[in-house]
């Protein structure tokens, strides 16, 4: 019997412009799109996926846009509400989370050899390979999910499942964009969210795109065997079946165990992901961003337009649109995703950023913020430099030359680097707020010097405090060491003395 269809059923957590919280159908959330202000879960996986669902939704629904002229109209007069009604109506069949024939986003008829628990579709939960710290579910005894639950995360583990090795199918890798960082300009309300994201298709492309629930489900014994192909567009691409799955509902419709095995494997080449930040590497060519230790704050540059055509298209986009209307300007620009070494999953995470207001103008912004986060780089030279000195220093203990591998570890440890990037993230975030068409460049360049400035001085002051209660050989050591950061501190002073007359000027 089929049962809990998402069109009709609430399963999609957002926020509403008045702050109150709450669960949409698939239909609501499009047709009420401008009551919206965001699609809100606590995990980045499902709130990166489910935008990636609605605009596979919006594709089809909409047959477009096509072309820029397409994509303008449509930010002009709103999603059109009939035409969404007509296409969920067409194809409310395949939207059945329970079915006999069409369960949403599931193979059928595949029977496992072993079911398995619910967490398998979450990362968050997922113990296969290693437990998440603070997570308490367990394993063995899950407890159940309800239908709404399982319906976000079969979405996410489509978007995100890493390649892990083990499957009673064919073995098909990691999903297409599941580790790299997920771009997602941030409108005054869900509608202009989506718009911001629904960039232009090839005409001939769009009549050929097919998400998941138009195609028919693989057979298993197809499955078993392998499948491979290459995607036909944004709407399959969203919507790639990377894992075989189908849920199985106890008495009282929730979800404890799911058959779960490797799924279609994408031969797509070189297929360029609108919602995505590309680099170039030497080796690889091109290659999507991706989230590091480092924190992405330190490569924004990477996600803001130039010539170079590597930027995130959904942000392009967003700019295309709002020139002639900067009201409804995109002010801050999300960022999901995970970061996984081979099959594990090591963190992942949201982060928010404002985005430039004078990205619509002339000016060449990405350069210009790639010239500071390379400030901080060159300055933090400095300080490890410093530090490395008094690692050397210290652990010499007189004419011993140390290792150089204890001096690498001894600086590891040490905090003053982390001091450093930490007091800096806060700061640049604050710079951002700066980028409008008023203000000088090299007045936000001279705030930007004294940021980093205060930040090196800060850092090693954090360090000379806990130095100051160690031994004479301690003391000895930071005395000597600290020569690169003296220096770099008068340098830093000079540059900002020949920007401040042009600041004070402004």
């Amino acid at each position: 019997m089929s049962r809990f269809n998402l069109i009709d059923e609430k399963w999609i957590p957002v926020r509403f412009l008045d702050g109150s919280r709450g669960e949409l159908s698939i239909q609501d959330v499009l047709l009420r799109a401008k009551e919206v202000a965001a699609i809100e879960d606590q995990s980045p996986l499902i709130v990166a996926a489910l935008h990636r669902f609605l605009l596979a939704v919006l594709y089809r629904a909409l047959e477009g846009p096509t072309d820029i002229d397409q994509a303008k109209k449509l930010f002009r007069d709103g999603l059109p509400s009939e035409k969404v009604r007509v296409y969920l109506e067409k194809w409310k069949d395949r939207f059945w989370l329970f079915d006999e024939k069409y369960p949403f986003g599931q193979i059928p008829n595949f029977e496992p050899s072993t079911w398995r628990s619910w967490t398998v579709l979450a990362a968050e939960h997922n113990a296969d390979n290693a437990k998440v710290l603070f997570d308490h579910v367990d394993v063995e005894a899950p407890g159940t999910i309800s239908e709404s639950a399982a319906a976000r995360w079969i979405l996410a583990t489509q978007t995100f499942s890493v390649s892990c090795g083990k499957s009673e199918l064919a073995h098909t890798g990691t999903a297409p964009s599941a580790t790299a960082a997920i771009i997602l300009p941030m409108g005054v309300d869900l509608q202009d969210t989506l718009l911001f994201a629904l960039i232009p298709e090839n005409r001939e492309i769009a009549g050929g795109d097919r998400p998941l629930w138009e195609r028919e489900p693989e057979a298993v014994e197809t499955l078993r065997q392998g499948v491979k192909r290459a995607s036909s567009g944004l709407a399959d691409r969203y919507t790639w079946r990377i894992r075989s799955i189908r849920l199985a509902q106890d008495n009282f419709g929730r979800v404890e165990k799911l058959a779960f095995a490797s799924g279609v494997e994408d031969s797509s080449v070189d297929q360029v992901d609108p919602m995505l930040g590309y680099r170039i590497n030497d080796k690889y060519g091109k290659l999507p961003i991706q989230f590091r230790d480092r924190g992405l704050w330190r490569d924004f540059d990477s996600l803001l337009p130039d010539q170079s055509q590597l930027a995130p298209q959904v942000i392009e986009h967003a700019l295309r649109l709002t020139r002639s209307n900067l009201a409804r300007f995109p002010r801050s620009v999300l960022v999901l995703g995970q970061a996984n070494n081979k099959a594990k999953i090591e963190y992942w995470r949201m982060e928010r950023f404002a985005l430039p207001e004078a990205l619509t103008g002339n000016r060449s912004v990405r350069t210009e913020i790639r010239q500071l986060l390379q400030e901080a780089e060159d300055v933090q030279k400095y300080l490890w430099l410093a530090c490395r000195s008094y690692a050397r220093n210290l652990l010499s203990r007189g004419e011993r030359e140390p290792d150089a591998s204890d001096i690498k570890k001894f600086v590891a440890q040490m905090p003053t680097d982390s001091w450093y990037w930490s007091v800096l993230e806060a700061r640049f975030h604050e710079i951002l707020q700066h980028y409008s068409f008023d203000r000088d460049p090299e007045d936000i360049r001279c705030q930007w010097l004294q940021f980093v400035k205060d930040a090196l001085s800060q850092s090693w002051e954090q360090h000379r405090i806990l130095v100051s209660t160690g031994d004479v050989w301690a003391i000895r050591a930071l005395v000597k060491a600290e020569g690169p950061v003296r220096a770099k501190l008068r340098e830093l002073d000079e540059e900002i003395l020949k920007l401040t007359p042009a600041m004070e000027g402004a």
